[in-house]
């Protein structure tokens, strides 16, 4: 495995009022850490350091960028402080919550509530082929409860995976990991190279960025229902346009799950936006639809959950 690029924040080390205490991840655009605030509680940090931009090496503390590339770091810089003021603005349970950004070290810095529990990656990968319907329906119609908040402040996610979305030790899923300011990036700095997650973007994503919408962000909700079912994401949005392979989830499991969970994945899943769900409600809507009890080995051994789906949907979609 090649070494990490850009090295981070070394443990002890304070950051404003803050003190990092280990580094949790890293991607193309950022570093994540632990750290504790002055209360000793814990929160987690993102730092904006894209490494087609910049370079820190071990023992500095401010990044290095080459004078062709100050104007796109310092513009992506602007988008990701821009990112977390935004964020920042929302406040909902199943979205992550932002409690500060600010600048330092040459770079932006995102504080946000740490959670306990772990990912639906992790949980995906621990239980393959195994996932209830009952668990997909409880986990998506409450995140999907977030997004519409999301949607409702004129912002996209645009990241939607199974990573991103973590799951509190009681159950309750949480949003992660805008990616807007990456996104807004693009747009304007051609140096910087796309940072999609396979399988999981849609096809806009790659090309027509001028047609990304609430929609695209739907059909990564229905990439990772169906990674829930497969173990895996979906054959690759841009590869599906050239040669579309990918097994529609209604035949797949067929008689494992109920037709109407199944469809619904499909529906998001299509190539073409306008046939997808236009709205995060629109999506709503169809998974409230009341859906016939099956007896499959995926399926709860009471059927009085899905009886009463529509009137408890109904009630997180019109609540407060």
């Amino acid at each position: 495995m090649p070494a990490q690029a850009n090295c981070p924040l070394p443990p002890g080390f304070q950051l404003e009022q803050y003190r990092i205490e280990q580094q949790l991840s890293l991607g193309g655009f950022s570093i994540v850490y632990l750290a504790t605030d002055p209360s000793e509680l814990p929160v987690v940090i993102k730092e904006y350091l894209p490494n087609s931009l910049a370079l820190r090496k071990e023992g500095d503390i401010e990044p290095k960028i080459p004078d062709e590339h100050q104007a796109a770091f310092r513009y992506g810089m602007k988008c990701f402080f821009e990112e977390g003021r935004a964020l920042a603005s929302l406040n909902h349970p199943n979205l992550v919550r932002v409690l500060n950004f600010f600048r330092a070290n040459g770079t932006v810095y995102m504080v946000m509530a740490f959670e306990r529990g772990r990912t639906l990656q992790d949980f995906i990968n621990k239980n393959r082929g195994e996932i209830r319907e009952k668990f997909i329906r409880g986990v998506f119609t409450r995140l999907l409860n977030g997004l519409r908040e999301v949607h409702a402040n004129k912002l996209l996610h645009l990241d939607i995976k199974p990573s991103n979305i973590y799951l509190r030790n009681d159950g309750t899923p949480v949003l992660l990991d805008f990616g807007a300011a990456r996104q807004t990036l693009l747009n304007d700095a051609p140096m910087l190279k796309p940072m999609y997650t396979p399988g999981y973007c849609a096809p806009e994503q790659f090309r027509d960025r001028e047609h990304l919408g609430p929609w695209s962000d739907i059909y990564s909700v229905g990439a990772s229902m169906y990674a829930c079912l497969a173990g895996c994401p979906p054959q690759r949005s841009d590869e599906r346009v050239k040669k579309d392979q990918l097994e529609a989830a209604s035949r797949r499991w067929r008689g494992q799950y109920s037709e109407q969970l199944l469809h619904t994945i499909d529906l998001c899943l299509r190539l073409d936006p306008a046939e997808r769900p236009q709205s995060v409600y629109a999506l709503q809507k169809v998974l409230a639809k009341r859906v016939r009890h099956h007896h499959s080995p995926h399926s709860h051994r009471s059927g009085s959950w899905i009886l009463n789906l529509g009137s408890r949907l109904r009630a997180l979609i019109f609540r407060p």
